[in-house]
């Protein structure tokens, strides 16, 4: 039994059998759970709850329920896409989700160690559904290999372009720009170029990070004039959520070189284990090695040295 809309609920019988697995990935995702009478659990968080009854009745309601059916329930328990297909039939041809556009975003911006990733993906109709089937989301809610196998998915499925800034050629570029956000922006413009050449698509979206401006700025300086929309949140589009996922793998597959290379490891963000990384880098190989794996801006470089 189905009802993709009756006042805003939407309906669906599943296996019990799920519900330990569906508890522990609401509670991962922020969701309040309470067990009331007849019912296994209910989630709740701003916006959306989610209920399962003892019999198998699926109910979820609210303004983000669509959110959580698309890129969760379907792909990972559900198993199945005939509410997101619906969705895709029943677009206008005006609509986002009906026509062909790029997403953009990057990976590695706050990683003291490798690369900064930048990643375009392009897709239009059925490729849409597809995205939606292979499970595609925002990166940062899956796992290394998760968005592995993914990512490999998406490169066979869609035309995509990755910038890959190394730590070397990024603290170049830091000493030009003085300033993240312009060094952001030139590498966003650089694979917006990139897939507009590939795919001669106008229509671009991207995770917003800084003021409008500063990408325009960037895009301007290479005579390009695309629809832009920037929107915070902007991988809950998907298929900015599969540029995320293509620029995180890249960030994951550079950082397994240079640990290769560089015989230990390097933890990803800026921790205390960053931080002891680094000394134990600069011990094995020398200060002047720090400017070829990490960026040098970060005041995590002053931990390491102090």
């Amino acid at each position: 039994m189905e009802q993709k809309n009756s006042g805003a609920v939407y309906v669906k019988s599943i296996d019990t059998a799920l519900a330990p697995q569906m508890i522990k990935d609401l509670l991962s995702q922020g969701f309040t759970l309470s067990t009331p009478m007849h019912t296994i659990f209910s989630a709740k968080k701003p916006g959306i709850s989610c209920t399962l009854y003892k019999s198998g009745k699926l109910t979820v309601q609210g303004k983000e329920m669509a959110s959580l059916i698309e890129f969760y329930l379907e792909p990972h328990i559900l198993k199945e896409f005939s509410y997101s297909y619906a969705a895709e039939q029943e677009a206008t041809p005006g609509s986002l989700d009906s026509k062909g556009r790029i997403g953009i975003d990057e990976s590695g911006k706050g990683d003291f160690f490798g690369p900064l990733c930048v990643a375009g993906v392009f897709a239009e109709g059925e490729q849409v559904y597809k995205l939606k089937k292979m499970g595609v989301k925002d990166s940062k809610t899956l796992s290394p290999s998760a968005i592995h196998q993914i990512a490999q998915k998406i490169r066979e499925e869609c035309q995509y372009h990755i910038v890959k800034i190394g730590p070397e050629k990024y603290n170049q570029l830091m000493e030009s720009f003085q300033n993240l956000n312009k060094l952001l922006a030139w590498g966003h413009a650089t694979a917006i170029e990139q897939m507009m050449q590939k795919t001669g698509c106008q229509s671009v979206i991207i995770d917003q990070f800084a003021n409008e401006h500063v990408v325009l700025t960037a895009l301007k300086k290479k005579q390009l004039t695309p629809d832009l929309t920037q929107r915070h949140r902007g991988e809950e589009d998907i298929v900015v959520a599969a540029a995320s996922i293509l620029a995180r793998d890249t960030f994951v597959t550079e950082m397994a070189i240079l640990e290769k290379q560089y015989n230990q490891t390097f933890p990803k963000g800026c921790s205390r284990q960053t931080i002891e990384a680094g000394r134990t880098l600069i011990r094995n190989w020398g200060r002047e090695t720090l400017h070829k794996v990490a960026k040098l801006h970060f005041k995590t470089l002053d931990e390491i040295l102090g």
